[in-house]
């Protein structure tokens, strides 16, 4: 689930090699991820090391869980009662989905937890009318191969398409606007996402669209197809990066100013920890490394 997307479930006693081990891909948040810190890639990537959930985290997720049911509903039905009514069959779904959430969020805070997801899902309809236009589809999966074999994936919000067929893809965020747009996550991960439909639909979509409803404030962007080439290719020369890294088991700390809120730091070298055993890049993807070097 994009930016909402809760971390893997705590499973007290299992291992990384306990868990199946799937095909690694770039995401927008893995590669994130290793643009911040390759040690922290691997933590969630490799080592897939369990994090708990935060509030704001389920919030978010409830939050995107409303709006999906939200579009799923007949257009003349999508007004603000209908949608307050979303809110709690949202919770029981993310929570059911997910039980260690429920541990967050107690009984007695439940109510007030809900007031904020609605809170945030009546702020979306000072942004949009939903009532005016359907979706294409919600929470959609994305996936597709570069030519030069990066394996991208990854889950859109919303994606929209006018009857005259431009596409618009939609990003729910339930924090604030950053100051600087251009150089922000936000538009890492809506570049990513318009990159993987200019190669699966072969179209540039008109406008990014990203939705912020703790602030209340919408910011656009429209790609260009020269553009989304220079962001493939800077998407190569990280996943080139991540399978030697991988290859070596050389996953270097970054240290940063998010160190801090970092749920590893405990096993990080650059603060005195150690990194469990490195368990090794799953051997489906050896002759990546390899192609990856002959690609450069």
């Amino acid at each position: 689930m994009s930016s909402a997307e809760l971390p893997a479930p705590s499973q007290t006693g299992a291992t990384s090699q306990e868990r199946p081990r799937s095909r690694p891909a770039l995401s927008p948040s893995r590669a994130g991820d290793y643009k911040q810190c390759p040690l922290l890639y691997r933590f969630r990537a490799v080592d897939r090391i369990p994090e708990a959930p935060t509030r704001a985290q389920v919030r978010g997720t409830v939050v995107h869980a409303a709006l999906e049911a939200l579009f799923g509903l007949p257009t003349g039905e999508r007004v603000p009662d209908r949608a307050a009514e979303l809110v709690k069959p949202a919770w029981e779904r993310v929570s059911t989905e997910s039980p260690e959430v429920a541990e967050l969020i107690s009984a007695d805070n439940l109510d007030e937890f809900l007031a904020e997801v609605g809170k945030l899902v009546q702020t979306y309809y000072t942004l949009e009318d939903p009532t005016r236009f359907d979706a294409e589809a919600c929470e959609v999966y994305v996936e597709t191969e570069l030519d030069n074999g990066v394996p991208l994936r990854g889950f859109v919000d919303r994606i929209d398409v006018a009857s005259t067929g431009e596409v618009r893809v939609v990003d729910y965020k339930t924090g604030k606007a950053p100051r600087e747009f251009t150089e922000s996550k936000a538009m890492f991960q809506m570049k990513f996402y318009a990159l993987v439909l200019l190669r699966t639909r072969g179209i540039v979509p008109a406008q990014l669209r990203l939705i912020y409803l703790a602030s209340g404030s919408i910011l656009t962007y429209a790609p260009d197809h020269d553009e989304l080439v220079r962001f493939e290719r800077t998407l190569s020369a990280i996943w080139k990066a991540i399978l030697e890294a991988g290859a070596s088991g050389d996953f270097r700390p970054k240290p940063g100013k998010l160190c801090d809120w970092c749920n590893h730091k405990a096993l990080c070298p650059a603060f005195g920890g150690t990194p469990p055993p490195y368990p090794g890049w799953p051997d489906l993807l050896s002759t990546e490394v390899v192609a990856a070097k002959e690609n450069t």
